[in-house]
């Protein structure tokens, strides 16, 4: 087990020859007591589960609040046209979240990573990344492991909770995880996946949970898009070399201390921010009634 980013580097750099993967692989074997092929066979249907949420989520149907809905088929729509300002690969990772995330709105099945709220990062990232970088079945894989293992020194250290730490804590975090997992798939190194998850963390810090009628659609869904974007740059830039001043471990422990000190307004009670707006809570009565 380990139980931070240096422990992680260090043991995956002893064990495993810096196979971060395998490191987590070994891990859960550990931890659960399933077989390598068991723990496989699990990772093969989440990632099932994940492709399957991208294509369900590129539908024009709402959810049953009707808050969102058909903003991927729009996206998708607008990526076709050939006349996007951003990189393809940007916003083809920005349409894979939002249809990840309206699926979950439209009770569809997800895959939750690390949360359901949250659940559109990894997927898109890793969809761009199999695309751009041709990965096939036990790369795809890999990358999910990966992800995982830096999820784990997060969860551990600080919150994947919106409840707990505010939206830093839930996109921010699987934002990180898949800026980890994109950076060793195009060929960097264990510790420059560590600095793609200070990138992607350090400009998320104080992000607030604030889900207009206490539901994961607005601004979640979003919220989920924008995240898969900071994770395709933060990628490049550790893969550029660029090293973060703060360490790994000092960042993630900076998102406990911020995500500690948020009021409770702005951590999911759906008390502040965009739910407390005038829109916000019409939207709230339109949905639940005048004691919303």
């Amino acid at each position: 087990m380990f139980y931070s980013i240096e422990d992680l580097l260090q043991q995956a750099q002893e064990r495993f020859e810096g196979n971060i993967a395998e490191l987590m692989i070994t891990t859960e074997i550990e931890m659960t007591g399933r077989t390598r092929d068991e723990i496989l066979t699990l990772m093969s249907r989440n990632l099932t589960v994940m492709q399957d949420s991208i294509s369900n989520g590129l539908s024009e149907s709402k959810s049953l609040s009707g808050l969102t809905g058909g903003d991927a088929a729009k996206l998708d729509r607008y990526l076709k046209s050939g006349n996007t300002l951003s990189d393809t690969s940007i916003l083809t990772a920005a349409r894979n979240a939002i249809a990840v995330n309206e699926s979950n709105a439209k009770m569809g099945l997800v895959c939750a990573t690390p949360t359901a709220g949250s659940a559109g990062c990894l997927p898109a990232v890793l969809g761009v990344a199999t695309e751009k970088l041709g990965l096939d079945h036990e790369q795809q894989l890999e990358f999910l492991f990966t992800a995982g293992a830096f999820g784990l020194v997060i969860a551990n250290n600080a919150s994947i909770s919106g409840a707990e730490g505010g939206c830093q804590a839930e996109v921010g975090s699987a934002a990180a995880m898949s800026a980890a997992a994109l950076t060793v798939a195009a060929g960097g190194n264990a510790f420059q996946a560590s600095q793609a998850v200070c990138f992607v963390i350090k400009n998320m810090l104080g992000l607030i949970c604030d889900p207009v009628a206490g539901l994961v659609e607005v601004p979640c869904v979003k919220r989920n898009a924008m995240g898969a974007s900071y994770a395709l740059v933060a990628a490049d830039m550790a893969l550029a070399g660029i090293v973060s001043k703060i360490p790994a471990d000092e960042v993630i422990h900076a998102m406990y201390q911020v995500g500690s000190s948020l009021p409770t307004a702005f951590r999911e009670t759906a008390e502040g921010g965009l739910a407390a707006t005038p829109t916000g809570r019409r939207l709230a009565k339109k949905i639940f009634g005048e004691d919303a």
